[in-house]
C-alpha cells in the first residue's frame, strides 16, 4: 500500500466544477489568462481585444477556485471602471465577489491610510491650489521683479517630482526652464506647502501615494497587506508612474503574484506622469514572469486593423503584438487631401449628414483631433448645420479663459454696455480688484456711452488704466474688418496673458487659430453670433435631437476618447506638425507617444475610418504654410488606405 502524506491545499489543486464554461466563453490566449494562478503575468491586451472581459473573469474563477474574495485587489485608474468590473464579476457568481477590493490607486490608499495611520482630510485639486497660493503669499514673490509661477504651476512641479520619484530642481530645469533661475525660491515655497499640510493634517492627492509607498516599506504593515491581497490586478499598467510602479513592487513582495494588464502602444500619458518604461521593464521586475498575448481583436474590421498594425509597426522596443479580426471584409480606410481648414470642416459636417440620412445614428459617429483647438472652425459648422455634438477633451471657444478674455474685448467692441465682458476685462486689469470692478461695472449699465463718460469713486490711478483700456477699444470699434479688429486686440491682451499664464506660449497659439477663423467673416458681430450659438449656462448635453433621442456626434482629443468606440471615426488634422505636433520634435520618446496617439485614434474606428489633412496648414496674408500628411502614414500604402483629394463638384 502507497503511504499516504499530507499535502497543503493550493487553488485548483483539485478539478473543479465551474459554474462558468470558462473554456468555452473565452478564446485561448483569454482563458490562459483567466487561468493564470500563481506568480507575475503580464497580459498585453491589444485595443478592442476583451481586456475588461478577461480581468472579470479572472476574478470569478480565482473566487470559484477558492480564493477569499477579500484576497483579491484589482487597481484600475478611474473608480467608475472598477465599480463596473467588479458589479458585472458579481453577476457572474450572485454576488460572491462583491467582497472582492477594488478602486484606483488613490482611494486604495486613502483606505490603507485610515486603517494604518491617523485619519486626515484629503484636498482636492482646487483645494491644494488654494493652499499652494496662500503659501506662497507667504512670500514676497513680488521683488522678484519678473514673471514667478502661479499655484497651478507650482503644484504641477511638486506634483511631477513626487509622481516620477524625480528631484524638484530636475523637474524645474527640464520641464519649466523658464523658471530656472528662481527655482532655490520655488522649492522652498513647495517645501513650505509640505509642512503647512503636515501641519494642519492634511493631504493632497500624492501624499496618499507616498503613504501607501511607505506602508509598503514598513515590515508590520507591509506583511499584513501581504498576507491580506493575494492576488494583484493592475489594469492599464501603461498608464502607471514611476510611484505606483514602486507600489505594486512592494505590495506584491517576494512571490510578486501580480497580474498587470496594459497595452504599450496605447501609452499616451506622459503628460501626466506614466512612463511606458514601467510596462516595459514588468518581466524584469518580476522574475519568471509569464507574458500572455491578446491579439483577438473584437470591435474593428480587419481592414481597419491593417493599417494600425503598419502605423505601429515600426515603433522602436515595444512588445510584439499585431491584431486580427474574424471580420475580414468592409470599407478601406481612406486619407482625404483638402485645401484648407474650412473645407476640412465642411467634408466633415456634409459626410456626417450623408451617414445620418442613411440610417447611422449620430452616437456612432466620432470626430477625434490632437488638441482642442484643432476642432474650433468645424465646432462652428457642425452649429450652422444644426448637428448636436459632444465635445470631449481641451475646450469650447467659450469655456477656454485665455480666448474668453480675448472674446469679452471683442465683445465690447461691439456692444460698449455688455456689462459681463467688462466685468471679465477690468478684472484683468492691475490695480483692479472684486470691489473697484463691481462698481464700475454698475455705473456702465447706468451710462449712456461707457466709452465717454467719467466714473466716480475710483482712484487716480486705477481711472488712468481704465482710460487707456477705453481709448484702445474706441479704437478697435472703428475698424471694421474683421481681422484687423481681432489682431489689434490681440495685441493688447497679449501682456496680460503673459503675466497671468505661465503656459502663455501654448495658449497663444489657440488665439491665432480663432484670429484666423475671426478673419474669414464679413462682419465681427456675425462671427460673434455664430460662436455664441447657446445661452451662456445652457450645455450641449441640454439639446435633444428632433426625434427626442439624445443623440450626439462625439467631437473629442484622441487623449479623451481612449477606451471608447464608434462606428465611423474621423480623424481631422493629420498632418506633420499637428500629430505628431510640433513639440514632439524635442525628443524621440515625445516623437514615439505621437505614433501611440495617432495608433488609438485609429484603433477607436469599428467600420469606417476617414483621416483628413489640409494641404494648407497655416493661412498667410501673403504666404501660406503647405501641410504635408502625418510622417506615421508613410508606411501606409494606397492598397491599404486609398488616398483621395477633394474637389469642388463642377455644375451643368
Amino acid at each position: 500500500m502507497k503511504r499516504l502524506v499530507l499535502k497543503k491545499t493550493t487553488l485548483s489543486t483539485f478539478p473543479r466544477n465551474y459554474k462558468i464554461a470558462y473554456e468555452t466563453e473565452l478564446n485561448p490566449a483569454q482563458y490562459e489568462a483567466v487561468m493564470h494562478n500563481v506568480g507575475p503575468a503580464l497580459i498585453l491586451a491589444g485595443a478592442g481585444t476583451g481586456k475588461t472581459r478577461t480581468l472579470i473573469y479572472r476574478v470569478a474563477r480565482l473566487v470559484e477556485d477558492g480564493a477569499d474574495p477579500t484576497s483579491v485587489l484589482l487597481l484600475t485608474f478611474t473608480r467608475k471602471a472598477a465599480r463596473e468590473m467588479l458589479h458585472r464579476a458579481g453577476g457572474l457568481l450572485d454576488g460572491r465577489c462583491n467582497s472582492v477590493a477594488g478602486g484606483t490607486f488613490h482611494s486604495f490608499a486613502f483606505s490603507m491610510m485610515k486603517r494604518f495611520r491617523t485619519r486626515v482630510s484629503v484636498l482636492d485639486q482646487s483645494d491644494a491650489e488654494d493652499v499652494m497660493n496662500m503659501v506662497r503669499g507667504r512670500f514676497d514673490v513680488s521683488k522678484i521683479g519678473k514673471r514667478f509661477p502661479q499655484k497651478g504651476t507650482l503644484l504641477d512641479m511638486s506634483s511631477t517630482s513626487i509622481n516620477t520619484m524625480t528631484p524638484l530642481s530636475d523637474v524645474v530645469a527640464n520641464k519649466f526652464p523658464q523658471f530656472l533661475n528662481e527655482s532655490d525660491l520655488i522649492s522652498q515655497i513647495i517645501h513650505s506647502y509640505h509642512s503647512y499640510k503636515q501641519h494642519i493634517n492634511v493631504v493632497d492627492y500624492d501624499d496618499l501615494l507616498l503613504h501607501l509607498l511607505s506602508m509598503t516599506r514598513e515590515n508590520e504593515i507591509s506583511a499584513a497587506l501581504m498576507s491580506q491581497y493575494r492576488f494583484i490586478m493592475v489594469d492599464e499598467y501603461q498608464d502607471t508612474n514611476v510611484l505606483q510602479h514602486e507600489i505594486i513592487k512592494g505590495l506584491s513582495g517576494s512571490e510578486g503574484n501580480v497580474v498587470a494588464v496594459g497595452d504599450d502602444a496605447q501609452s499616451i500619458y506622459s503628460f501626466r506622469g506614466a512612463d511606458i518604461r514601467n510596462i516595459h521593464s514588468f518581466p524584469d521586475s518580476f522574475a519568471s514572469c509569464k507574458i500572455i498575448r491578446l491579439e483577438h481583436n473584437y470591435r474593428s474590421t480587419q481592414p481597419i486593423l491593417d493599417v494600425c498594425n503598419k502605423i505601429i509597426a515600426d515603433a522602436p522596443a515595444m512588445f510584439n503584438k499585431e491584431l486580427f479580426s474574424n471580420r475580414k471584409d468592409g470599407e478601406q480606410p481612406i486619407l482625404v487631401a483638402c485645401s484648407n481648414e474650412r473645407q476640412q470642416s465642411v467634408f466633415v459636417v456634409q459626410q456626417i449628414l450623408e451617414l445620418h440620412e442613411n440610417g447611422l445614428p449620430l452616437s456612432q459617429i466620432s470626430v477625434l483631433m490632437r488638441a482642442g483647438f484643432l476642432s474650433f472652425d468645424l465646432e462652428i459648422e457642425l452649429s450652422k448645420a444644426n448637428i448636436p455634438y459632444r465635445k470631449f477633451g481641451g475646450l469650447r471657444f467659450t469655456e477656454a479663459a485665455h480666448i474668453k478674455d480675448v472674446l469679452a474685448l471683442l465683445r465690447i467692441t461691439v456692444n460698449a454696455k455688455e456689462t459681463i465682458s467688462w466685468y471679465r476685462t477690468l478684472m484683468l486689469q492691475k490695480g483692479v480688484g472684486r470691489k473697484v470692478a463691481t462698481n464700475i461695472v454698475d455705473q456702465i449699465a447706468e451710462m449712456t456711452d461707457p466709452l465717454t463718460e467719467s466714473f466716480h469713486g475710483i482712484s487716480e490711478k486705477v481711472a488712468i488704466t481704465i482710460e487707456g483700456l477705453r481709448s484702445a477699444i474706441r479704437n478697435a470699434s472703428k475698424m471694421s474688418d474683421p481681422r484687423e479688429r481681432i489682431v489689434f486686440l490681440n495685441d493688447l491682451y497679449k501682456p496680460i496673458m503673459e503675466r497671468t499664464y505661465a503656459d502663455h506660449q501654448k495658449r497663444s497659439k489657440d488665439i491665432e487659430t480663432v484670429m484666423a477663423i475671426c478673419s474669414r467673416y464679413s462682419s465681427v458681430e456675425m462671427f460673434l453670433s455664430d460662436i455664441a450659438l447657446e445661452p451662456p449656462n445652457q450645455t450641449l448635453d441640454d439639446i435633444e435631437s428632433d426625434d427626442g433621442e439624445d443623440e450626439f456626434v462625439t467631437v473629442s482629443t484622441i487623449h479623451s476618447a481612449k477606451g471608447l468606440e464608434w462606428n465611423t471615426v474621423f480623424v481631422i488634422w493629420v498632418n506633420e506638425g499637428r500629430i505628431p505636433s510640433a513639440r514632439s520634435a524635442e525628443s524621440e520618446a515625445l516623437l514615439e507617444e505621437e505614433r501611440r496617439l495617432l495608433y488609438v485614434a485609429c484603433t477607436r474606428a469599428k467600420e469606417r475610418l476617414i483621416m483628413i489633412y489640409p494641404t494648407v496648414l497655416i493661412e498667410g496674408e501673403y504666404s501660406d504654410v503647405l501641410g504635408r500628411p502625418c510622417r506615421f502614414l508613410d508606411v501606409v500604402d494606397e492598397e491599404h488606405a486609398p488616398k483621395y483629394f477633394l474637389a469642388e463638384e463642377s455644375q451643368t
